[in-house]
């Protein structure tokens, strides 16, 4: 068994979709990033890559590369599980948190949550979505942007 731990964090920008684990979330706001910037898909990508010792998103999916300017963030994590399954590993399961003052997110988790597992071809009932705010302290409380953390455990097929 491997454990894998990913962040990742994106302030919010004028005129853009805001997307939280492959959900769309109505917000005034979006999130700033090379590809749609789903802070939490990348740290679940993160998360993953890490548990297998296959480096991080930004090795993998470069934002120099235009090939990614853009792209949906559920098909650089369906890449990702691609990758751990050819270096022989399978997702067990992902616990993640979001870090966020705005918008609302407890209506979206269970949404989150069956995304996700979909994504990574496990049972829903082995991912954990949570949201939390930092109490207005931070970056996250002044409303500028939104964190992820997730942890995975893969295990040897």
């Amino acid at each position: 068994m491997r454990i894998g731990h990913g962040y990742d964090v994106h302030r919010f920008a004028d005129d853009r979709l805001l997307y939280i684990g492959g959900v769309e979330i109505p917000h005034t706001k979006g999130l700033l990033g090379h590809s749609d910037a789903d802070v939490l898909l990348h740290a679940v990508c993160d998360a993953l890559l890490g548990a297998a010792a296959l480096g991080d998103i930004g090795k993998h999916f470069p934002d120099s590369d235009p090939a990614y300017k853009g792209i949906d963030s559920r098909l650089l994590l369906e890449k990702t599980v691609e990758k751990i399954t050819e270096k022989g590993f399978a997702v067990s399961n992902i616990d993640a948190t979001v870090i966020a003052q705005v918008p609302r997110l407890a209506p979206y988790i269970e949404d989150m949550k069956n995304r996700i597992a979909s994504l990574c071809n496990i049972p829903s009932d082995r991912v954990n979505v949570k949201a939390t705010t930092e109490e207005r302290l931070g970056f996250t409380g002044r409303e500028e942007g939104i964190a992820a953390h997730a942890v995975c455990l893969l295990e040897e097929k």
